[in-house]
């Protein structure tokens, strides 16, 4: 970071600190009385002019320990794509309580790189411009092919990028799920806008409920090309993030990389009121961040979230995972496999497990020797690329040569056919724990773990619209691993669209895995409310215990003959002894 020797000491910028409690109510309502977001209670803070960079290296540089922040305000510039940065920190705590850093471009506000034992309490992390904007359904095409938006006054309108949805201005909540929209948002001038659907789209009204009057969201950028996530931690070790209130960022809210015991005590995302907004607008934020609220990839140790909020976000609440290598072959001890974006997550010595393409879950085993392997993709491998479940940006990193292919020596000879995938399981946050936490109101998942060792216990999900809990391997996304010894319980779900419990595991060829692919799988005492059946479906578990949660009575009997819904659905599962 960049020090400044001279700075006025904090006992000075402590008196500009001059601060007023307010008490703001527990909701605001909707027209329909229904609470839409928690406010707690909030702190008027007085606007510091102070440099928050300088004031904290400051500190750093005269070997302080504890630093305490001055409460207030902060407008923060980015420099070199962050707006604070701390690296090869440890053994530091900063304290943040009722300080608010305002990040002024749509990029990382806050980056530990290798620290360890550093604890930050109480920051509030907010952008202006916001890294999205939003305003009112103005006209539509009579079959919703395209409409037209006009941005509500106190929104940005820098550049606009597609990450539509699409909100009921009367509940605050969203009033659709996805669609295939147009990249290109065209200024019509104004403060009006128009987007259209994708080329191939054909009216559905199931799904397509978007009226005129409702409120669209999209992406807004403004300033340097940079990493996006709102706090980020690489390669760091025990930190702790406390009481971190984060009211928007352009991608992610807290996004860890290789990291080991990370925790996130009582944190917040969720999307601020109109009445705590500094600044004017004609609308009450709809969406708090543009994508997931916690997301760790290729931890150790896997974070312990407890006691966090995650709500309105553009995705999920909780993402914990690895990284698969796809694998092209296999023939003995030798497999073949391709690495992307030059992101090796295996060494010599490492344990790997398997995804495979079809058919059993192969036994573990350990890599001995690893070579580059310099044949490039031949066709056939191709040609099999060409069929398989796969994000299209991977498949085409895939066929156009881009990926890195490597022999590995495994220590035992592998039957694992082409088209599969592997990872290290000492790298996909295994040893996690999701607990007492509030989620929901989002497009997609509550807890999506693909990990080990775990639980996901004691968290109300309330409006997920996919699946409240998912404990599944990815192939598409390349997202590892296969869990085993995990948790789900104690748990409230309400109002999901869809099953609203999902432990699955599907193959390259995108059928579901035979029992085995995922083990010691235990679903215990959560209840559901208002959800889609069946509430639990478990597919390729090997000793599955479902005991003691608490479901509805059934739906309404339909009288066309079908068979009536069940509570729990079981494929490819084989029970724990004494369990269903």
């Amino acid at each position: 970071m960049h020090i400044i020797p001279t700075l006025r000491p904090f006992v000075q910028l402590t008196l500009l600190a001059v601060t007023a409690v307010v008490l703001l109510g527990s909701c605001r309502k909707t027209n329909s009385s229904k609470p839409v977001a928690e406010l707690p209670e909030k702190v008027v803070l007085i606007e510091q002019s102070a440099d928050l960079r300088a004031l904290i290296d400051a500190e750093l540089a005269a070997g302080k320990k504890r630093i305490v922040i001055p409460q207030g305000r902060y407008h923060v510039s980015s420099e070199q794509g962050f707006h604070l940065q701390f690296k090869n920190l440890s053994d530091v705590e900063i304290i943040a309580e009722n300080v608010e850093m305002v990040c002024t471009s749509t990029v990382q506000a806050v980056s530990f790189d290798h620290c360890s034992n550093v604890t930050l309490r109480g920051l509030t992390v907010d952008y202006d411009p916001l890294p999205f904007t939003q305003g009112k359904i103005i006209a539509m095409a009579p079959d919703k092919s395209w409409m037209d938006f006009e941005v509500a006054k106190g929104y940005p309108e820098n550049e606009l990028q597609e990450r539509i949805q699409i909100y009921d201005p009367a509940t605050g909540e969203l009033r659709r799920g996805d669609a295939s929209w147009d990249q290109k948002i065209e200024a019509l001038g104004e403060h009006r806008y128009r987007v259209g659907k994708g080329g191939n789209y054909r009216f559905d009204p199931l799904n397509d409920t978007e009226q005129v009057g409702d409120i669209l969201v999209t992406n807004n950028h403004f300033g340097q090309q940079a990493s996006p996530h709102a706090i980020a931690l690489q390669g760091c070790k025990r930190v702790r993030l406390e009481d971190i209130t984060v009211f928007a960022s352009p991608c992610f809210g807290f996004l860890e990389h290789d990291c080991d015991g990370s925790e996130y005590i009582r944190c917040k995302v969720d999307r601020r009121g109109l009445a705590d907004d500094p600044v004017k607008r004609d609308q009450p934020r709809m969406r708090s961040l543009n994508a997931d609220a916690f997301h760790s990839k290729d931890a150790a140790k896997g974070p312990a979230i407890i006691g966090c909020t995650a709500r309105f976000q553009g995705d999920d609440c909780v993402n914990i995972n690895g990284k698969y290598h796809y694998v092209s072959g296999a023939q003995g001890r030798l497999v073949r496999i391709a690495v992307l974006n030059n992101q090796l997550k295996i060494k010599v010595g490492d344990p790997v497990e398997f995804l495979p393409n079809s058919g059993p879950r192969p036994p573990d085993a350990v890599v001995m020797d690893m070579q580059p392997d310099p044949a490039p993709i031949t066709g056939e491998e191709k040609n099999l690329v060409q069929k398989l479940g796969l994000n299209e940006n991977i498949r085409t990193w895939l066929l156009t040569g881009k990926a890195q292919f490597y022999t590995l020596t495994l220590d035992r000879e592998i039957e694992v056919p082409a088209g599969s995938a592997v990872c290290c399981p000492l790298r996909v946050g295994n040893g996690f724990a999701v607990k007492d936490c509030d989620f929901g109101h989002n497009r997609s998942r509550g807890v999506l773990i693909k990990a080990s060792n775990g639980e996901v216990s004691g968290n109300r999900i309330i409006n997920s619209r996919m699946a409240a809990v998912l404990v599944s391997p990815e192939f598409w996304w390349m997202e590892a691993g296969m869990s085993s010894d995990v948790v789900v319980r104690d748990n409230v779900i309400k109002g999901c669209p869809q099953t609203p419990i999902q432990i699955h595991a599907h193959g390259g060829n995108r059928e579901i895995l035979p029992a085995g692919a995922l083990r010691n799988i235990s679903i215990l005492n959560n209840r559901f409310e208002d959800c889609v059946w069946p509430l639990v479906h478990v597919t390729s578990t090997s000793n599955l215990k479902i005991e003691g949660n608490l479901f509805p009575e059934l739906p309404p009997a339909k009288t066309d003959g079908a068979e009536l819904p069940q509570a729990v659905v079981l494929e490819n599962c084989e029970p724990a002894p004494g369990g269903r």
